[in-house]
């Protein structure tokens, strides 16, 4: 790491909070794009988890977390889901986490705080959702995910928080280049022993798949168990899980939301229309298209030997962050039409010529190179904002409040999931198929609606989004614990 993005060197420029102080007499409104965006991934997240909690049922359905159908209902959501939902709601997830890195130390210098301050509040911060984690996966869900997005938090904070925009996106396209060549290697390696190793190879393979992708064991370790059994059982399962979702999952998108927040993608999406369009577009369309292989794997139409049901995992991961972030930018165009904010115009400038373009490309980057590491996270200036038509009402209060208080839902999710399925609560999860769990997951979802806009009405926060205020910021900042 070259010294210019050393943590030590942010608390000697105080450029950094002179530079976020000139933006405020132009701050815009706040946009509701990220929570309604928070909000509804939380509806994908419902439904993406909850057939992790449906023991019972013997046998798997490939590299999923799906229970073998039992109707044509069940075949059709769990098609849907492998194209829309599987490795697509958790790419979302990290994605609108990094974004949400980049608001909280952007937010905390506007109120003048110190560069190095508000790394070590950060840390704080991903230090106890760790905490949170574990405890979530031991006490309620196993397949938590906000370990394995602390973990990376805390790596990526140190190594490349501060470094320039190219560099992200340098390391963006390196672990993209990775993923996509294990995608490429799976499926050739795949066709490979199937048109042109010898018969007894397959066999072989075929006769020890019996368990290695089945998920039926884990579901029946998590939540058939008496309650102090499972909660050791979780909490094993997650301690082995959390790092290698940490190292192979989470870094790309997370990466990806830090670029988007410096630009100001979704805090400001009537500047961002034609590319919130075309990320939007492009993005879901990759992320179906490369879906679809393994969702006709699922419903029997494209035949892969079951011990080769790896075989499009690497694809529809890739697929997946590129829809995930395809959801984000869809969410935000969704969200300025539901504020009812318009376009702002931007007068195109005759386009210079060849020498011209990489002459003002040049100027760019060395204005952006001589910007400290504590500026360069912080990214754009605010711009001014077109004001809103009206106050959010109804739906759209609805869902930026569940965005707002997007930690408790996603707990609360668990909170009420767990203790209907699992055997040592209501034990329901045996007598529910695929697409009934996803009407329970859905309607968990749909009553976190009312309630986070109850807590809005009366200025509540959410209780887990309060615990990890009284965490994070410890002496720092009195302000922001109350």
């Amino acid at each position: 790491m070259s010294s210019s993005a050393a943590p030590s060197s942010d608390h000697t420029s105080p450029s950094a909070p002179a530079r976020a102080g000139a933006a405020r007499p132009h701050a815009a409104p706040r946009s509701l794009a990220p929570d309604i965006a928070r909000g509804l991934m939380l509806a994908l997240i419902a439904i993406a988890n909850v057939s992790w909690f449906l023991w019972g049922h013997e046998g798997g359905v490939g590299m999923t977390p799906h229970v073998p159908a039992l109707g044509p209902a069940d075949s059709v959501v769990q098609f849907v889901m492998t194209v829309a939902v599987d490795h697509r709601a958790m790419p979302l997830f990290a994605f609108l986490f990094g974004y949400g890195m980049v608001q909280f130390y952007r937010s905390r210098i506007d109120r003048g705080m110190e560069p190095r301050i508000v790394r070590l509040m950060m840390r704080r911060r991903h230090w106890s959702m760790l905490l949170l984690g574990f405890l979530h996966a031991a006490l309620l869900f196993y397949g938590d995910i906000l370990g394995a997005y602390a973990v990376a938090a805390l790596l990526g904070v140190w190594l490349l928080f501060g470094r320039r925009t190219r560099t992200l996106i340098i390391w963006a396209s390196v672990i993209g280049g990775v993923m996509v060549s294990y995608a490429v290697f799976s499926i050739v390696g795949a066709l490979g022993i199937m048109f042109f190793a010898p018969p007894e190879v397959l066999i072989d393979m075929q006769q020890g798949a019996t368990t290695p992708f089945a998920n039926d064991w884990l579901r029946d370790l998590a939540y058939a168990q008496p309650y102090l059994v499972s909660m050791l059982t979780r909490a094993v399962m997650w301690a082995i899980s959390t790092v290698p979702a940490a190292a192979f999952g989470a870094p790309l998108p997370i990466l990806l939301g830090w670029i988007g927040a410096r630009a100001r993608l979704l805090d400001e999406p009537w500047r961002h229309t034609r590319t919130l369009r075309r990320l939007a577009v492009s993005g879901i369309a990759i992320g179906w298209l490369t879906g679809l292989p393994e969702a006709l794997v699922i419903i029997g139409v494209l035949p892969v030997p079951e011990a080769l049901s790896w075989t499009f995992l690497g694809l529809t991961s890739v697929g997946g962050i590129c829809c995930g972030i395809g959801y984000a930018a869809a969410f935000g165009l969704l969200a300025m039409r539901l504020e009812k904010r318009p376009t702002v115009e931007v007068t195109p400038e005759a386009a210079p010529d060849k020498a011209q373009r990489r002459a003002v490309r040049a100027e760019r980057a060395a204005a952006h190179a001589a910007l400290s590491p504590a500026e360069r996270a912080y990214g754009a200036l605010a711009a001014e904002a077109p004001s809103t038509a009206a106050a959010p009402t109804g739906l759209v209060r609805a869902l930026s409040a569940v965005g707002q208080r997007s930690l408790t839902f996603y707990l609360f999710q668990s909170l009420l999931l767990a203790p209907l399925l699992a055997a040592w609560g209501l034990g329901l999860a045996p007598h529910l198929s695929t697409a009934s769990a996803v009407a329970v997951a859905l309607g968990v979802w749909l009553l976190s609606l009312p309630l986070a806009a109850w807590m809005d009405s009366r200025g509540l926060r959410g209780p887990a989004e309060v615990l990890l205020r009284r965490m994070t910021y410890g002496k720092h900042d009195p302000r922001g614990r109350s």
